[in-house]
């Protein structure tokens, strides 16, 4: 089979291996999406930046896979062949209390824990080899295209989103409007946001964000959008702030755009931030909430969700593109100037 692998120095490489056989608890899946995070451009495609075990260790590329499994090895006892599914992209040791909670994004074994597409072969690939404990399964409501955003960008807004809370009380900010920030759009729709403000620098995002309906003013990022929030709020600002930055202005704003007792939250990865703990959070009683990915159990359950609210990711989705084309995939996702990209296979591959 081929398989793309990221060097680092903003290339894709494609090489042939062998399919692997799955061993005891393991699946054969065949590779029907894979979508790119942003992280994968920040973190692989660039450049190697991480360290160690949590580093890229030179497999294929592709932490966002779905697809069908066309064998098991012996000791599964869930799933079987033919089956739809997602794969929870990081495989914990099972045994931690992390791992116990569902929570393998934080898994403390050095040993065990692996990320598919950064420790163990990922879904840039026509077959990938899965645990069986890793899996959600996809119903047929939901396309392999839905499934492959659930197992990333639209499961870590979830959890996000979960943690401060959204309801029709709540007037949303959203600062970064990459595909996590249209997926937060998307999310806040449906959990009843009476108003969704979105800031970005890029005009194709701001376009795509009000063409969509996932937000119901954008603005182009500037010093005065405080201001321009608190205008648009009756000078009180949001209930809710998402960030999907990681941009240190950004960060910033939503803090500062905030109303009292209001609530924030963090998912852009990197970068930094700077405020004034009295002014921006004491004295009007915000909270900061930090969120990184999210458990299997939730995840589950935002499928349940989403085809309960006929939400389907894969709207999301601009461009697709062929396994042998998934250099110009992931040079379009560094551009920026798109939605979600994905690498398609089979049906997800002909889908419009």
């Amino acid at each position: 089979m081929t398989g793309a692998y990221l060097p680092g120095n903003s290339t894709v490489q494609l090489r042939e291996l062998e399919v692997p056989e799955p061993g005891h608890g393991e699946v054969l899946l065949r590779m029907k999406a894979s979508t790119i995070c942003g992280s994968d451009i920040r973190c692989i495609y660039h450049e190697h930046l991480g360290k160690g075990p949590e580093g890229y260790q030179g497999v294929v590329a592709g932490h966002e896979p779905s697809g069908q499994i066309i064998k098991t090895g012996p000791g599964c006892r869930r799933f079987r062949g033919g089956d739809r599914v997602i794969v929870y992209h990081i495989s914990g040791c099972g045994l931690c209390n992390d791992c116990r909670r569902g929570y393998m994004i934080s898994c403390t074994s050095e040993k065990y824990r692996r990320a598919y597409g950064w420790q163990r072969d990922g879904g840039m690939a026509e077959f990938l080899l899965a645990e069986e404990k890793d899996l959600i399964h996809l119903p047929d409501e939901l396309t392999y295209a839905d499934g492959a955003q659930v197992a990333c960008g639209f499961g870590t807004v979830y959890e996000g989103l979960e943690k401060i809370g959204i309801s029709g009380n709540d007037a949303v900010l959203i600062t970064g409007l990459g595909p996590v920030g249209l997926a937060t759009g998307a999310l806040c729709r449906k959990l009843g946001a009476q108003r969704i403000v979105g800031i970005d620098v890029l005009d194709e995002r701001m376009q795509l964000a009000m063409d969509l309906g996932l937000c119901d003013e954008v603005l182009h990022s500037g010093p005065d959008n405080v201001a321009e929030v608190r205008r648009l709020t009756g000078g009180h600002g949001v209930e809710r702030a998402v960030d999907c930055s990681a941009n240190d202005f950004a960060r910033a704003t939503a803090i500062r755009a905030t109303r009292k007792w209001g609530r924030i939250v963090f998912l852009g990865e990197g970068g930094k931030v700077e405020f004034n703990p009295s002014p921006d959070m004491i004295h009007d009683q915000k909270t900061i909430h930090g969120s990184w990915v999210t458990s299997t159990w939730l995840m589950e359950e935002l499928v349940e969700r989403l085809v309960r609210w006929n939400l389907h990711p894969a709207d999301l989705v601009t461009h697709r593109f062929s396994l042998d084309r998934a250099a110009d995939a992931y040079a379009l996702m560094a551009s920026g100037k798109c939605g979600k990209v994905a690498v398609c296979f089979d049906e997800e591959l002909a889908a419009v």
